[in-house]
């Protein structure tokens, strides 16, 4: 029988080890990034291009590399970062596999430019799906550029699996943070389709918080400090009054590497446990430093999830310090019974001096005499005259009625109350009976004529906000209440630019904005059914769906903001609803096209019929 087991080209083992490397342009931007800074750079460059489909480059100023060197690169498991399987946990460094320029390369077209300080002449290697096209001396500044063009170029199945544009930038800038937030030394600047998206010059770590953030960031934060033999906490948490319907600022850097951990992220959420509404997330910029030897980085293709050898220990530490922050910093409660808050001096008042107040009072006062009168208290002085005709005018006439000697009964009139008509008559013949019910706050009942109608209130709702907002969309004839005063709400470049995006159909929905700034807009109008209140919740849960999956090839803007705002303006499950309101929206949700399932494809209403009753009583 023939042998049937065969070794792999490298051409096809480079392409397997791609799919695990490199899951979208998102995972090239994260190893070049991590490459530029294991090269010790401190200006990191990065241009992307049709959201990485057409173009990635990552120029830094690092130390460069040999020609050798920068040939051997795109060799597999060819790396200056290990030598033996013990350093794999003494590692200090972002890569150390050897994987990810050979993996690259092996689904791209790679153009390489390379120098050293210390050489006058520099190298450029240019690859094409593993293959080598050529290899020149240049000149080029010391440093690294590495261009990646044309990604999954020769595996068509797996451009396909793309997603859209607006989805892959926003992996694309996900990672771009992470990097940038675990190194604040480094400067870092970012352009996409030519036009520059961040620039984030050296600083401390709060401030580049706040640059990434937004302005805003800055009122938000509270410190956290913790050092133990075990390990050194450094970072912010947000204030909870902050706290977002999203986990999009949660970070967790262990030894400044990007991780994620469900089990660290519990001990945030019970340090925050009773300061949270339902639905809320806190936000966390949180560095860890333990000792490299405590932990395994090589259990994940991507390295995003760590093994702690205590993970217990740190769990308790990290709580408690997150804990200890809230209270120090007066975020959290305090349960003492014999403090009363309403005995503490304002922040205002703390250092001024304390004065006896003085009142003076005219002891000689008279209100029965015709004078002036100056009270003066506390140095203000107040001239009243009183004048004793209003209360003489009371008596005028009532000697005169007192002499009579008998009472005429006859001019005698008595206060009677005017006769109003009912606004509803009290015929009980002519009530409207009840037709529709609520049950715990979440369904509608309703009869029909073969038996029972139960609708989900939350569903229905969204379902007839959803095509009342697709027909405002496209006939652009929305509704909106303007506001007494502006609404300014702040947010973070890369969510400005999605509101951007969406401006022109959120203003046929009903919104009408003022200004536009870079980190900032002013609302002066919003749709007729929207409070002002739940203004900034729907738009961060706008941004929220748009950042996630949606927009998608197969659906439209439009389409993604009429079912944004749907959901979060249909009513909510435990909200009482009148019997005029119930009866509304059952009308209004059988007047739509498609009143069985709700924007998400969920059912709306079931039905119950007679016999269904009868078998339940047999």
């Amino acid at each position: 029988m023939a042998d049937i087991i065969q070794l792999l080209p490298d051409h096809v083992a480079n392409q397997i080890a791609a799919g695990e490397v490199v899951q979208r342009p998102a995972s090239v931007v994260k190893e070049l990034l991590e490459n530029a800074i294991d090269a010790q750079a401190s200006l990191v460059k990065l241009i992307v291009k049709d959201a990485g489909k057409t173009l990635i480059q990552v120029i830094d100023d690092g130390k460069g590399m040999s020609t050798t060197d920068a040939r051997l690169s795109f060799e597999r498991h060819a790396t200056s970062k290990i030598k033996s399987a013990e350093d794999l946990f003494r590692l200090n460094t972002k890569g150390f596999r050897g994987e990810a320029l050979a993996s690259i390369a092996a689904i791209a077209h790679v153009e390489l430019k390379t120098k050293q300080e210390q050489t006058e002449l520099g190298t450029q290697i240019e690859i094409e799906g593993s293959v080598v096209k050529s290899q020149d001396v240049i000149v080029t500044p010391k440093g690294t550029s590495i261009a990646v063009k044309h990604l999954f170029f020769n595996i068509p199945a797996r451009r396909n699996f793309l997603k859209s544009n607006t989805v892959e930038l926003r992996h694309i800038i996900d990672e771009f943070h992470r990097v940038a937030l675990a190194h604040p030394d480094i400067t870092f600047v970012m352009f996409h389709n030519g036009s520059e998206s961040f620039n984030l010059p050296k600083s401390n770590y709060r401030q580049r918080v706040v640059n990434i953030f937004g302005n805003k960031t800055n009122e938000k934060l509270v410190p956290v400090e913790e050092e133990t033999e075990v390990l050194k906490i450094s970072g912010f948490v947000a204030k909870p009054e902050f706290a977002r319907k999203t986990k999009t600022e949660q970070f967790f850097f262990v030894n400044n590497r990007f991780i994620k951990s469900a089990y660290l992220n519990h001990a945030i959420n019970a340090a925050f446990d009773g300061l949270l509404k339902e639905g809320s997330y806190p936000s966390y910029f949180l560095n860890l430093s333990v000792d490299p030897k405590t932990i395994d980085i090589n259990i994940h293709p991507t390295k995003t999830e760590i093994k702690f050898d205590d993970e217990h220990t740190l769990y308790a530490i990290l709580r408690s310090s997150v804990k200890h922050s809230l209270g120090q910093f007066n975020i959290a409660p305090v349960l003492d019974f014999e403090h009363d808050q309403n005995l503490d001096t304002p922040y205002s008042y703390r250092e001024k001096t304390i004065s006896n107040p003085t009142v003076e009072v005219d002891r000689t006062f008279n209100p029965f005499q015709e004078e002036k009168t100056n009270v003066k208290a506390r140095g203000i002085s107040t001239t009243y005259k009183r004048d004793t005709a209003e209360w003489e005018s009371l008596y005028v006439g009532l000697e005169s009625k007192s002499t009579k000697s008998h009472h005429d009964f006859s001019e005698i009139e008595v206060e009677s109350e005017p006769e109003t008509g009912l606004l509803f008559s009290d015929d009980n013949s002519n009530k409207v009976s009840q037709t529709t019910y609520q049950l715990h706050n979440k369904y509608i009942i309703s009869t029909i004529k073969s038996g029972m109608l139960i609708i989900d209130q939350h569903r229905a709702h969204q379902r007839i906000l959803y095509e009342g907002l697709l027909k405002y969309t496209t006939i652009k004839e929305a509704v909106s209440q303007q506001l007494l005063f502006p609404l300014v709400l702040e947010f973070s470049c890369s969510e400005m630019k999605l509101l951007g995006q969406l401006k022109e159909d959120l203003e046929h929905t009903g919104f009408v904005f003022s200004a536009f700034k870079a980190s900032a807009i002013e609302i002066t109008g919003v749709p007729a059914n929207v409070p002002e209140s739940e203004v900034s919740i729907i738009l961060e849960q706008l941004i929220n769906d748009v950042e996630q999956e949606v927009p998608d090839s197969n659906f439209s803007a439009t389409d993604l903001l009429a079912k944004s705002l749907s959901k979060s303006l249909a009513v909510k499950t435990g909200q009482s609803l009148t019997i005029m309101e119930q009866e509304h929206l059952v009308n209004s949700l059988f007047a739509c096209k498609e009143p069985s399932v709700s924007p998400t494809n969920k059912v709306t209403f079931i039905t119950m019929s007679v016999d269904d009753f009868d078998k339940k009583f047999m």
